[in-house]
């Protein structure tokens, strides 16, 4: 229980009705969830308008109302607050009412459209076996020291990230990796919170259905760099062209990591095969289990942010070197007669060219790629031609079919994607509507030695469809057909 004005402590209050003095026992911004003594935060989003559930929630017992608009008609016993921005406004309130977690950790926040998970994964790893009690929050799961608990979005609502976040307080986690959506940052998700260091991996297409174009996604990822505190660290991807930018009017310290462009970290593959790469990082050589130019990207950065953490280099180097990948990135399976089967997560053209240059450049050429892929329904349209294009033009043969079609027809979907073959490729090409079919027609397909890659869904261990998610793993069902070794 606290009272209502400390929980409103920061708040830039507009109107004030009834006292400020109650005591509160829960805060919600979902009317269902009100019970006596509820402070109900108003919040207008694109299909509903909290504001039209006011009367409901103080019929359930709400006894303060935030809102952007007070109603008309006051209820007696009741508190109004207004308030410009009532997103911004809880994120405040929840960050209030558990206390502040966010600063009693050293938290570093990763953002960028690939690689946020990798790096948070493995930073969690890093520090968790250099004997820390560590914590994660990632689009595949939550972990408190060796707690697990589900992943529902990227980046929580401020409700439930700031008691995950007291809830690792109360653990003793001392470190705290986590991911930044763009979503995340625009909603006013992580206002309020307090982060020791933040990350910039790289930023490609995606998004544009929600952000509308590729500069506002961009310039979105860049406030939370904009917003951080002296005290904090800046670490960003100097291959990447929209690298400095981000880092353009920080006030944090900036650092920069890289495999190809001067960097303070600097990374270079040595050799490479589908087991694994040696790297030469800065003057040591270190070999790693992770496969691919873009993991190696990915370990400079988590060194990276060994070292603005305060670590040893002599101790981080041993530890890295044993590191894996996050679930559902780059991982692969063999099978008895020598066939690799790779899951990636790989949803954005970006990040599927990333995978299938990866495994080109360590292929014979003389085995057979076969890609699985599909496209998310009710998202960004724009990128379905773009990854087809990308999927054909890497592989020998590209079996489109559905990736969560969510609310969409699957057909429609693929035929967006169909849109973007050019003519000469119509040969290399099949479309095989439900996914599992799709995985079997693959391993069916291939031959001894054939590389079969299935994107796009990676850790998910379900398909979004019709309103529900069925159970459904790009895993399992290509262990059911193929005889797997590992």
């Amino acid at each position: 229980m606290k009272i209502l004005k400390d929980i409103l402590f920061g708040v830039s209050l507009q109107t004030v009705a009834g006292s400020t003095s109650v005591p509160i026992h829960k805060v919600v911004f979902d009317s269902r969830e009100v019970v006596s003594g509820t402070l109900f935060v108003t919040i207008k989003g694109s299909t509903h308008d909290g504001h039209a559930h006011i009367d409901r929630a103080v019929d359930a017992g709400a006894v303060a109302i935030l809102c952007q608009v007070a109603p008309e008609n006051l209820r007696p016993g009741v508190s109004y607050i207004s308030c410009m921005n009532t997103r911004n406004a809880l994120a405040t309130v929840a960050a209030n009412w558990f206390d502040r977690p966010s600063k009693s950790l050293k938290l570093v926040g990763i953002t960028g459209t690939n690689g946020k998970t990798s790096v948070a994964t493995m930073a969690y790893q890093l520090f968790h076996h250099m004997g820390y009690t560590t914590g994660l929050l990632s689009t595949v799961d939550i972990r408190i020291g060796k707690e697990i608990r589900p992943s529902t979005h990227t980046t929580p609502n401020p409700l439930l990230l700031n008691q995950v976040l007291r809830d690792m307080v109360d653990a003793g986690v001392t470190h705290c990796f986590m991911e930044v959506s763009s979503h995340g940052i625009d909603q006013d998700r992580i206002a309020a919170i307090h982060f020791s260091g933040a990350v910039f991996t790289n930023l490609s297409h995606d998004h544009l259905d929600y952000h509308k174009d590729f500069k506002s996604y961009r310039d979105t990822k860049k406030s939370f760099f904009d917003l951080l505190p002296k005290s904090a660290f800046a670490l960003s991807n100097a291959d990447d062209k929209n690298g400095a930018y981000m880092l353009q009017n920080t006030l944090a310290t900036k650092r920069f990591y890289g495999t190809k462009r001067l960097a303070d970290i600097q990374v270079k593959v040595l050799e490479k095969s589908f087991e694994g790469m040696l790297l030469k990082l800065q003057h040591e050589e270190v070999w790693t289990p992770l496969v691919g130019g873009f993991n190696a990207s990915n370990f400079a950065c988590v060194y990276a942010i060994g070292l603005l953490l305060d670590q040893d280099k002599t101790e981080l180097l041993p530890v890295l070197s044993t590191l894996k990948g996050a679930p559902g990135r780059f991982q692969s399976m063999l099978t008895e007669n020598g066939t690799i089967a790779i899951v990636d997560y790989a949803h954005t053209p970006d990040a599927l060219k990333q995978v299938l240059d990866t495994i080109t450049s360590l292929r014979t050429r003389n085995e057979k790629l076969i890609t699985v892929v599909g496209c998310g329904g009710n998202r960004d349209k724009a990128k379905r031609p773009l990854m087809a294009k990308i999927a054909v033009a890497h592989s020998d043969l590209t079996i489109f079919t559905s990736d969560n079609p969510r609310m969409e027809d699957p057909t429609a979907i693929i035929n967006d994607m169909v849109d973007g073959v050019p003519a000469e490729a119509t040969q290399k090409y099949l479309t095989v509507a439900d996914r599992a079919q799709a995985i079997k027609t693959a391993c069916t397909m291939a031959q001894a030695a054939d590389i079969i890659l299935v994107a796009g869904k990676g850790h998910e261990t379900y398909q979004e469809q019709n309103g529900k998610r069925l159970p459904f793993d790009d895993q399992a069902e290509l262990k059911q057909n193929l005889k797997t070794i590992n």
